[in-house]
């Protein structure tokens, strides 16, 4: 008789796979990580992490909470994805995304879903992920 092999879930490797992403920011207020896959799961279609932008120094530009300069990693992995507006997409996020974050994902096209592991000091990006139809869920 053989034994089960015990396999994780694609919603289980993509958000470790956006954790681990996320210990690439050079952010020193939270480090973020974001994963755009197919909704088959077959594909990365882009990846982010949040911080400054390329060519500037690896660090905050100010200490200021919540205006610290960098990039966020849902804007880098929005401006890393190739794919075609009709291709469905999964998005795997570290964090609820803020609300700007959650318009540059509804422009981004056919995001069907948003996974995300903690929340995030604001939750306004949930009404416009609603108004949007994309399904947001916490990953347990």
């Amino acid at each position: 008789m053989t034994e089960e092999i015990s396999r994780p879930s694609f919603e289980a490797v993509y958000m470790q796979f956006a954790l681990l992403i996320a210990r690439r920011s050079t952010c020193s207020r939270l480090r973020v990580g974001t994963v755009i896959t197919t909704t088959d799961f077959r594909k990365v279609l882009a990846i982010g992490y949040n911080g400054n932008a390329s060519g500037l120094p690896n660090k905050c530009d100010r200490d200021e909470p919540g205006n610290c300069g960098c990039l966020h990693s849902e804007e880098n992995a929005v401006i890393n994805c190739d794919s075609p507006r009709y291709i469905e997409k999964i998005v795997f996020v570290t964090h609820l995304p803020c609300a700007a974050c959650a318009k540059r994902l509804v422009n981004l096209g056919h995001v069907t879903k948003v996974i995300y592991h903690e929340d995030y000091r604001k939750r306004d990006s949930l009404e416009i992920f609603s108004r949007a139809g994309i399904t947001v869920e916490q990953f347990t």
